[in-house]
């Protein structure tokens, strides 16, 4: 959160990486897959508002969750107590809501992020946002509920057309076939996937949307990002810091 560091997701800021001063920081897996679909609606109706629920993989915390989630299953398979270490309540059949450690606020680090960090990226420092962090047994690829007040009406309809000319944004939406994004399918993939999409009928004017956001917390959340910051530079021709391309009294 220094003012001084891009904090960049590639489809949503990338101009924010040309002021860099040698560092340029990757935002939370959580707020990665957010942001490029709120910029979508930020774009054209703006955004007033954000709610959204989280729920995420263990291997959001690492190898020794993913082990201990297989151990906590294997041991309910034998009828055998569920033994916790990573988390301080046994993960397997159950939901937590914690992620990281409780602020004084009482919000967790990882619901902070997600508000702080989205304000930074999407240039909306007032952006009124509020975030709770479940985890969840699954392995791999973060699931979030976004419940969205706009500033000006919006079908679901022009939500899903604004979400399909995303890059790296997939439109999974079809209740009559049970389309909707999963984490198992999104595991593996350098997409954002997003359905589910409706109208919010607590907000009135047609001003509120409730949607389903899935990816893969490994691959866009963390390291397919990085690798398209790094593409971006080279293309751009930015890797250097900016006060070495411009040095003082140069022209910029």
């Amino acid at each position: 959160m220094d003012p001084t560091i891009p904090l960049v997701v590639s489809e949503v800021n990338a101009d924010d990486l040309e002021g860099h001063p040698g560092i340029i920081a990757n935002p939370n897996c959580s707020t990665m897959q957010l942001v490029p679909v709120l910029m979508a609606i930020r774009d054209t109706v703006g955004l007033e508002r954000v709610v959204v629920d989280t729920y995420q993989a263990v291997s959001g915390t690492g190898g020794d969750a993913i082990a201990e989630l297989e151990g906590q299953i294997r041991a309910h398979v034998a009828g055998e107590p569920k033994q916790a270490s990573v988390y301080p309540h046994p993960i397997a059949f159950n939901a937590l809501p914690q992620v990281d450690v409780f602020l004084e606020n009482g919000y967790t680090k990882e619901e902070w992020k997600l508000v702080t960090e989205s304000r930074k990226i999407l240039h909306l420092p007032d952006l009124r946002i509020s975030s709770t962090a479940v985890r969840i047994p699954v392995f791999v690829a973060h699931s979030e509920a976004v419940h969205v007040e706009t500033r000006q009406p919006i079908t679901p309809d022009r939500a899903l057309t604004l979400f399909a000319a995303v890059p790296g944004v997939v439109v999974q939406d079809d209740p009559a076939t049970s389309t909707y994004p999963l984490a198992t399918e999104a595991a593996g993939s350098d997409e954002v996937y997003v359905g589910r999409v409706r109208q919010d009928p607590s907000i009135p004017d047609g001003r509120g949307l409730a949607f389903w956001v899935v990816s893969d917390n490994l691959r866009k959340g963390a390291a397919t990002n990085a690798v398209q910051l790094a593409e971006l530079l080279v293309e751009r021709g930015w890797v250097r810091a900016a006060s070495s391309r411009h040095p003082a009294g140069s022209p910029a």
